[in-house]
């Protein structure tokens, strides 16, 4: 399906900048929408010469006109001189002819959509003139600040220029609770909603003719942290979001600054009590710090293993035993090196990039003689779940082992791990992907018919784990020389 942007691109001959600016526009219209109790439509001129609908919003605060979506259908000809007029005169144009809608009358007002002292689309507003009554006071203040922001979108001063990104966008629903301030920050209406929200907060006072600024201020305690912002919010001064928190509740406010001409007017606030959230939230950071809590002190215990079993290793002799016992703290280390990586992270996916290139460098430095080995690592393991990435800094560490040890060990040489993910083929996992890792070295090479079958330990572990991850595993003679070793790994797919 095509994206907005592609179907602009495709239609019309708007540059990037006017499309990056109705993108914007797109995003944050709910709000529009809700407080005109209007479906908004928005519509571009194509190269053709037609006008094509390529958005649409209802409203959640009302009865929607449009049951059925009009993105991708041209205006019919009886509605192009109201686009036209409204394009060629960057005015608001109100429709003086209703026209019928599945026996419903509509209404349809073309609102220019101006960037950088050019229009270059239309809004319609569209309502069904049969529905409308003498509104309550909540109603004609969401209309009015509707109106305001449909202005604003006709003299290109909406949306607004100077948004943050990240935390700062967004905003709570027009229903949650609207503040409406003058330019001097005074509150001229509250909804009932907003109200709540304030006394939640631990207000009891009146709100409508107040300054918000001090009636944010006096809410506030000590302990609390203050965001930096929250001066600029409260009077309406910059389009930001922030949040007050006190002992009974949270809430997050949402300033929309007015203007007409380019002046500021005053500024409508959302706002939004967002206690529950906020708790639900710390009770996941609780848990996600526990979780690395656990994953530090595994760390620190096979840490101490290993320490015991290396000291317990160098009271022995040079032989088996020993090196039985420094190959087992090898083994601890690496399962250590995974939960250690773990202890850092938010949820239970690790990067396995870093724990494979630091599990091999630790190990070449390490068993390095008079010898040189180089190491490469070419494409990516990817993010992998910990319990696949605990098996895998297994399978490679034995596999670096082996070659560093034996093939590499008189010469040195060149030490190859090549990693590469794709969607598994199989019908029955198709949600998994299959991970394809090959080792090679250029060393002596393994002798001619030579089978893993019966050696020693590490290839046991080796063959073992590879079974478990549902792979394979194949050894075979480098060319021209050296070992090639390559294992498949089928994965586990993300938690949710």
């Amino acid at each position: 399906m095509a994206t907005l942007t592609d179907v602009l691109r495709d239609e019309t001959s708007l540059s990037d900048y006017e499309i990056d600016w109705l993108r914007f526009l797109v995003g944050d219209w709910q709000i529009i929408s809700d407080l005109a109790f209007a479906d908004l439509v928005l519509w571009v001129p194509t190269t053709a010469g037609e006008w094509l609908a390529v958005a649409h919003v209802r409203p959640t605060t009302g009865r929607m006109v449009f049951v059925e979506d009009v993105v991708g259908t041209r205006t019919p000809k009886t509605r192009r001189p109201l686009l036209n007029e409204a394009m060629k005169t960057r005015r608001i144009v109100r429709d003086q002819d209703p026209g019928w809608l599945d026996d419903d009358g509509i209404r349809q007002d073309a609102i220019p959509v101006v960037c950088a002292g050019r229009a270059v689309a239309m809004v319609s507003r569209c309502t069904n003139p049969a529905y409308l009554r003498v509104p309550s006071r909540l109603e004609l203040i969401y209309q009015t600040t509707g109106d305001a922001l449909c202005t604003m979108i006709a003299s290109g001063d909406y949306p607004h220029k100077e948004v943050p990104t990240g935390l700062r966008r967004g905003s709570p629903r027009v229903s949650d609770g609207l503040i409406r301030l003058d330019i001097e920050g005074h509150v001229t209406y509250a909804s009932p909603n907003a109200i709540s929200a304030l006394h939640r907060l631990g207000h009891n006072g009146v709100v409508v003719g107040e300054s918000l600024a001090e009636i944010a201020t006096s809410v506030l305690r000590d302990h609390a942290p203050v965001d930096e912002t929250l001066a600029l919010v409260v009077t309406g001064r910059a389009p930001w979001r922030t949040e007050i928190e006190t002992r009974a509740a949270h809430v997050t406010l949402r300033a929309i600054p007015l203007t007409q001409r380019g002046t500021r007017s005053g500024a409508a606030i959302l706002l939004r009590d967002v206690s529950e959230l906020r708790r639900r939230e710390r009770e996941l950071m609780t848990k996600d710090a526990t979780i690395r809590e656990i994953h530090h002190r595994v760390k620190n215990n096979l840490q101490t293993v290993a320490a015991v079993l290396r000291l317990q290793a160098r009271r022995l002799p040079e032989g088996e035993a020993r090196t039985a016992l420094d190959e087992a703290v090898r083994r601890v280390g690496t399962i250590a090196l995974v939960h250690e990586t773990l202890s850092r992270g938010f949820d239970e996916m690790v990067d396995f990039d870093d724990i494979a290139r630091r599990a091999i460098n630790s190990f070449v430095d390490v068993a390095r003689t008079d010898v040189p080995v180089h190491t490469r690592l070419i494409g990516s393991f990817g993010r992998l779940r910990a319990e696949d990435a605990t098996s895998l800094s297994m399978i490679v560490t034995e596999l670096v082992s082996n070659a560093v040890e034996h093939g590499l060990a008189e010469s040195g040489g060149t030490l190859t791990i090549e990693a590469t993910r794709e969607a598994d083929p199989t019908p029955e996992e198709e949600d998994g992907e299959v991970l394809t890792v090959t080792v090679t070295d250029d060393g002596a090479g393994v002798p001619e018919g030579w089978s893993p079958e019966g050696k020693g330990l590490g290839t046991q572990i080796v063959s073992s784990l590879v079974e478990d991850l549902r792979g394979r595993i194949t050894w075979e003679r480098g060319d021209p020389a050296g070992t090639r070793v390559q294992f498949t790994a089928r994965l586990r797919p993300p938690r949710d």
